[in-house]
């Protein structure tokens, strides 16, 4: 493989920025210094004058559709863009088809992204209402987490029964991922709106159906059944501002019991711009007011708020353009989410660091994923590349994803990924992808499990 050295790179690792060269051989960081000499006539060097070098982005949160919905995307074709864009690890929730609800599913998925993932990868296990049993079988040194839906989804994969989610809390001391919006709730609201617009509900009303009432509502159990078990809880994708207030930040990530993510979305969007984008941004939990995302944006800058992910969750444009009651919630993230967090950077509401932080390495302690995360000696070289000062539009010729569209279209973004190395292989470079080399499975260090 030889040696690599990236020279003169302004280094943003652990809340600091330094000028800086970086030594990969093989997979791994060998040297992190001010100046490293080339030894070797085998070495490729790379002069990263004027750009950021980040560790690469891991993304907690994505639905990469394979098996069973590849017609929307596949590993192979959003971990790529997931490459282009600075994410050089992903974590890809159980809801394909079949869901992945048993170990022998579970294990198929980790076998379908050796073959074609540009990116490391670990899935999670989910939970139902009746498979506790199969899910206490999960290995934790080599699965991320289990994946609890308590709002609606997916097939079966609603858990509404109270007994069987205390069970599940009580039952494991592995890390437990939650969607929380209340079904009871949001059916409610959504029969109110379907007696007077029917299927055409104006997609205005999703933050209303899927409302602030639905999220807090189920969060606020979840933490407390939590605090109750003991259990190990990581809230996805809070959208409102009075989540918020269920989080602490009293205590560093390491030592903390639950923890919670922010979504690129959640931070970009609210209500107004429905107007413009319709079901394009439409998710679950929906996107909310202006409040809600300037509460958002308060609580991941205090720390109260953990992560920032993607839930990258892409449909065919026909799909989404169908009415309300039709139109699928999710869209497609990964290539945008550091270019977006940059240009949020360049319009002063967030550090450079804050982003490395929250998008590299707080999904690595709070997973306690292996050597992954940080721009460190003896670390797998997942390393990023960006050019601050490089002004691009998103246009349908330059989207990578497989169903072909952005909210973000239309979009100029000030900063360009130039370099993605996964494992210290050079898998993305200004526009050209390495397709011979494939990502790894994640693996987690955790002893008390």
């Amino acid at each position: 493989m030889g040696l690599t050295l990236i020279k003169n790179a302004q280094i943003v690792n652990e809340g600091q920025i330094f000028e800086g060269d970086v030594l990969i051989d093989g997979e791994f960081i060998v040297d992190i210094d001010i100046s490293i000499s080339s030894k070797s006539s085998n070495t490729t060097v790379i002069d990263a004058e004027g750009k950021f070098l980040i560790p690469g982005a891991i993304d907690d949160q994505v639905h990469f559709r394979e098996p069973g919905l590849t017609h929307k995307a596949t590993i192979e074709t959003e971990s790529r863009a997931a490459v282009a864009g600075g994410i050089t690890s992903f974590i890809e929730m159980p809801n394909t088809s079949p869901q992945a609800t048993t170990q022998e599913l579970l294990e198929e998925k980790f076998g379908r992204a050796s073959k074609t993932s540009y990116a490391n990868y670990s899935f999670m296990f989910g939970g139902t209402n009746d498979n506790l049993e199969e899910l206490l079988k999960t290995n934790p040194k080599n699965v991320a987490g289990i994946k609890l839906f308590l709002g609606s989804s997916t097939g079966n994969m609603l858990v509404d029964d109270e007994v069987v989610l205390e069970k599940i809390f009580s039952s494991t001391k592995m890390l437990i991922a939650v969607h929380c919006e209340d079904e009871a709730t949001i059916k409610k609201n959504l029969e109110t709106y379907l007696k007077e617009y029917g299927d055409d509900i104006p997609i205005e009303l999703h933050p209303k159906i899927r409302s602030e009432e639905a999220c807090y509502l189920s969060s606020s159990k979840a933490i407390e059944l939590a605090k109750k078990t003991g259990a190990r809880l990581h809230v996805f994708h809070i959208s409102t501002e009075k989540e918020t207030k269920l989080f602490s930040n009293k205590l560093p990530i390491e030592k903390k019991q639950i923890t919670a993510e922010v979504c690129v979305h959640h931070l970009l969007f609210d209500e107004r711009d429905y107007k413009t984008k319709g079901t394009l941004i439409k998710w679950n939990p929906a996107v909310k007011t202006e409040q809600d995302k300037e509460g958002l944006w308060k609580a991941l800058l205090d720390d109260r708020i953990d992560v920032i992910a993607t839930d990258h969750a892409p449909h065919t444009l026909e799909e989404k353009k169908q009415v309300y009651t039709k139109a699928p919630s999710g869209g497609p993230l990964v290539q945008h989410a550091i270019p977006a967090m940059l240009k949020a950077h360049s319009q002063g509401k967030i550090s450079v660091e804050k982003i490395v932080e929250k998008m590299c390495h707080n999904p690595a302690k709070l997973f306690h994923i292996e050597k992954r995360g940080f721009i460190k000696k003896g670390y797998y070289a997942d390393l990023v590349l960006v050019d601050i000062a490089s002004p691009w539009t998103v246009k349908k010729d330059n989207i990578l994803y497989k169903c072909g569209w952005s909210p973000f279209e239309g979009t100029t973004f000030y900063s360009k990924i130039t370099h993605t190395f996964v494992n210290g292989n050079l898998i993305y470079n200004n526009g050209k992808f390495n397709d011979t080399i494939k990502g790894k499975r994640l693996l987690f260090n955790r002893t008390n499990e």
